[in-house]
């Protein structure tokens, strides 16, 4: 249900319901098919956008190409990092108590 309030998809049905009401009269010209085309496009990037919020939520791989795939990265490396610190940290505690 979250996902379904999403600001993209939100600004693609409202996007779409302009698109509608002034194109009810209008007749249908090669500039409201790109319109319409556009409009299209911009849904399918949307929900695009709610699908991988979604796998990555739930932990699943998300392509690499996702805006979504760019912050799992960088956890992931934080989480490296942190690690690595951790492990550096215990050994150095282990060296001083030999001492």
């Amino acid at each position: 249900m979250r996902y379904l309030f999403s600001t993209g998809l939100i600004a693609a049905i409202s996007a779409g319901i302009s698109l509608l009401r002034g194109s009810r009269e209008q007749p249908i010209t090669w500039r409201a098919l790109l319109s319409w085309l556009s409009w299209g496009i911009t849904m399918a990037l949307a929900v695009g956008a709610v699908v991988d919020m979604n796998r990555e939520r739930r932990g699943v791989l998300v392509d690499a190409d996702s805006p979504q795939s760019v912050k799992k990265a960088k956890k992931a490396q934080r989480l490296q990092f942190r690690s690595q610190k951790a492990l550096a940290d215990t050994q150095d505690h282990a060296k001083d108590a030999r001492r």
